[in-house]
């Protein structure tokens, strides 16, 4: 069995991928530093059902801290690394962009150049559609230029994928840059659009709509992100950025509706003008991740948020 880290393992998606590599007997340490982007409490919770795995280790640090990383990698023999740790956000970076770039570069360095000095053979790096900008194409592929990122976000994660290419190209590491495509479901980040919206609606609380509410989002559904990251594990390349998407868009106005007729509550809605950094659609060509990794999504949005709406229900609407 493979004795792995996860980076960002007490967040939404790395508590998933967590859960999953236990179940399946791996050994996962998971490191992240608990910051204040949303309530740690929320995160305390994510950890919570894992601490007692006698496969689970948690470090609490911060990936820009070069004697943390470097400690963790001594601690452990780790055979390969999922890095989700990260600033994430299009609006919140471009209000604070130093931070994007030292967490997201520094901290991704930080974490490849202990992969050459431990010689650890592989890793996954978590990237987002967000470097697509407004890319007129779609569906969004991989081989599209993302050369015109429209936020600070955006452009830390295609310097992430450059970096990360590099430690292959020099070192051999076995490297993948998942672009995720607006991923959602039960522990999502309370600021996202589904849990942000949900969690008004259920209170008769206003909810903000930017723009002409006419934008396009593929969503992606939690268990299809973590079988995505999963199959990269064992596929066979050497680099390689693969589109993790459902390959399916819904406008924003639309997405209210499917929220209200999940809580059986009408939204009150507020129109403002279109946010800085926003893209107008995102849209996953998921050909190459078909053929490479198997990968196939299953849960449409409709059946997603019925789920995720039902978990939210069932806190008695705490985020």
């Amino acid at each position: 069995m493979a004795n792995i880290l996860v980076t960002g393992g007490a967040g939404f998606i790395g508590s998933h991928v967590v859960e999953r590599l236990l179940e399946s007997g791996h050994t996962v340490t998971a490191l992240d530093n608990f910051n204040t982007f949303y309530d740690p409490a929320i995160k305390r919770k994510n950890v919570g059902r894992h601490l007692d795995h006698v496969n689970y280790r948690l470090i609490e640090g911060d990936i820009r801290d070069a004697e943390v990383v470097s400690a963790a990698f001594k601690q452990s023999d780790f055979t390969e690394i999922i890095h989700l740790a990260a600033m994430a956000g299009v609006r919140p970076s471009i209000k604070d962009p130093v931070l994007y770039q030292e967490v997201n570069l520094i901290g991704t360095m930080n974490l490849l150049e202990n992969c050459r000095r431990f010689g650890v053979r592989q890793m996954i790096f978590a990237s987002s559609s967000s470097v697509y900008g407004n890319n007129p194409k779609v569906p969004f592929s991989e081989s599209d230029p993302v050369d015109h990122p429209i936020s600070p976000y955006a452009s830390t994660k295609k310097s992430g994928e450059l970096m990360v290419y590099t430690y292959h190209h020099l070192y051999g590491i076995k490297s993948a840059c998942l672009r995720f495509f607006t991923v959602y479901g039960p522990r999502q980040r309370p600021e996202m659009a589904i849990h942000h919206f949900t969690d008004k609606i259920a209170k008769g609380e206003e909810i903000r709509v930017f723009g002409t509410g006419r934008s396009r989002r593929d969503y992606t559904f939690i268990d299809d992100i973590v079988a995505g990251i999963l199959a990269c594990r064992k596929a066979e390349y050497g680099y390689e950025v693969f589109n993790l998407g459902r390959s399916d868009t819904i406008e924003l106005e639309e997405l209210v509706r499917t929220i209200e007729l999940a809580l059986g509550k009408k939204a009150r809605v507020v129109r403002l003008e279109h946010q800085a950094g926003d893209v107008e659609q995102t849209f996953a060509d998921i050909t190459k991740a078909r053929q490479m990794l198997g990968f196939d999504p299953k849960v449409s949005i409709q059946d997603g948020i019925r789920i995720f709406v039902e978990w939210y229900l069932s806190r008695g609407g705490e985020k």
